[in-house]
């Protein structure tokens, strides 16, 4: 964020965030005692914040191995070009595949990392055969598979 922006939150409206951030379920009333505040100042905080864009929404975090998707791999992709016409292609493209839970555009080596989710390391490998490496644009891509997610922030992280 820049400091302009910033700058019109103050201590409360951080604080709010904070606790949000750790518990989006957390009843008004909670919140407003955690901050220091009545319920209705706090509502009218709540949903400036909402109007204002610093909270875009509310989402359950999932166990994902009650899920059967425990598996994670980290994926580089170098394109074959990186005009805006082939960045565009491959960024449609990606947001098609359920599998790919991120997608990051990368200054490096590489032009992206994506961050694939799948049951096992036999489905990240139907993933990556079957739908990562038909792609558009793609020239290679190199695999790193996760072994544990020590902090996931959003996630629970596995004990």
């Amino acid at each position: 964020m820049n400091n302009k922006i910033n700058s019109l939150l103050d201590r409360i409206d951080h604080k709010m965030l904070n606790l949000l951030e750790i518990d989006g379920r957390m009843p008004v009333t909670e919140l407003a005692a955690q901050v220091g505040l009545s319920k209705s100042p706090c509502q009218v905080r709540l949903k400036r914040l909402q109007k204002d864009g610093y909270i875009r929404g509310f989402r359950a975090v999932l166990d994902d191995s009650k899920l059967e998707r425990e598996h994670v791999a980290f994926t580089e992709v170098k394109l074959q070009n990186t005009t805006e016409k082939a960045l565009a292609a491959f960024n449609a493209a990606v947001m098609k595949i359920p599998e790919i839970e991120q997608c990051h555009m990368i200054a490096g080596s590489f032009d992206y990392l994506l961050k694939v989710r799948s049951k096992d390391i036999t489905a990240y490998r139907l993933v990556l055969g079957e739908k990562v490496s038909n792609l558009p644009h793609i020239a290679h891509t190199s695999s790193f598979v996760s072994m544990q997610a020590v902090k996931e922030v959003g996630r629970q992280a596995a004990g």
